[in-house]
């Protein structure tokens, strides 16, 4: 299917379960796509079919202990032996790391070189070298597990290469590309899980002898959810029409992620205090699109960035250190 057809289905599973949603976008966007996009046709034998029946799952490791926004800094490395590689260094809060079969991870070939020295690996966790160790403690997404990832002279062959040595940072990228729509969708199915529990309550709940969707600040709080959401859904389809077109890099990425994670974390907000009390207990749903919706605006790069990025493109000055 196509990408907007992507952002309808992940839209319709966050309003369910973004939990759910994001073990489908970790599969989708981290795993696949860069092998769809950047492997030989022996990769794609070897993974894509397996990938997509659900016997191998995979994850994308980019964010270590002391590198966050800033990938290109990253400090695991990758140094030459023979026709393999050996892998040292770390990868922190990784999605599906802990049950991940392959990952997709970044690793410089030479300090200091940023962009340019990294290259990327399907790393498989029956390598030697290879070992996860869980992280608790989540505020939100309990259901999905995230892991720190942890390489000691892992040794990984040539073929195992995703593109060229210095197309890593381009491989990850085009993954984060992908995933940041999805982010966007994921943002717009938790805000409409809000306003439809919204709409529901303000039709039933009386106060001073009406129901309070006749009150019209109840009214402006809502009209203002649909609003703002509906905005945040037609910038995201945008973005993945576009993406459909081939368009990859472009600020419409930024756009809708940044606007609809947004926009989920306010319609969240505003929800619960609809319902006062009610709300903040888990008898409705909102306490938890609450706790899950903080999380999209750190994911794939956190709102603050993609301003910086926005800006950039509009000023042609770079804010970035």
């Amino acid at each position: 299917m196509d990408r907007i057809c992507y952002c309808v289905v992940l839209e319709e599973l966050a309003k369910g379960s973004a939990t759910v949603q994001t073990l489908v976008v970790i599969q989708n966007s981290f795993a696949e796509v860069p092998v769809l996009e950047w492997s030989s046709e022996e990769q794609k034998k070897k993974y894509l079919p397996r990938m997509i029946k659900g016997e191998l799952i995979g994850c994308l490791d980019v964010t270590e202990p002391n590198i966050g926004s800033d990938a290109a800094g990253m400090e695991t490395m990758a140094t030459r032996d023979g026709n393999s590689w050996l892998i040292n260094g770390s990868k922190m809060f990784i999605s599906q790391g802990d049950v991940a079969d392959v990952a997709i991870t970044g690793a410089q070939t030479q300090r200091g070189s940023r962009h340019v020295g990294i290259v990327a690996f399907v790393v498989e966790r029956r390598m030697p070298g290879f070992r996860s160790r869980k992280l608790e403690g989540k505020l939100g997404l309990h259901g999905t597990a995230i892991a720190e990832l942890i390489f000691e002279n892992l040794k990984i062959p040539d073929e195992n290469v995703l593109g060229k040595v210095g197309d890593g940072f381009k491989v990850l990228m085009s993954a984060m590309d992908d995933c940041r729509v999805a982010v966007a969708a994921t943002s717009v199915g938790l805000s409409q899980t809000a306003i439809d529990a919204c709409i529901s309550y303000a039709q039933q709940r009386q106060q001073f002898g009406k129901v309070i969707g006749s009150f019209q600040l109840i009214q402006a709080m809502i009209a203002d959810m649909i609003v703002e959401t509906k905005a945040a859904r037609l910038l995201t389809y945008k973005a993945a029409a576009l993406m459909d077109k081939g368009k990859r890099g472009m600020p419409e990425t930024s756009y809708c992620k940044l606007y609809a994670s947004e926009v989920a974390q306010k319609v969240a907000y505003n929800a619960i205090q609809i319902h006062g009390a009610a709300g903040y207990f888990d008898d409705y749903p909102l306490e938890r699109v609450f706790r899950d919706a903080r999380a999209q605006t750190i994911v794939e790069g956190t709102s603050q960035i993609h301003r910086l990025i926005i800006g950039r493109q509009a000023l042609g000055i770079s804010a970035f250190v």
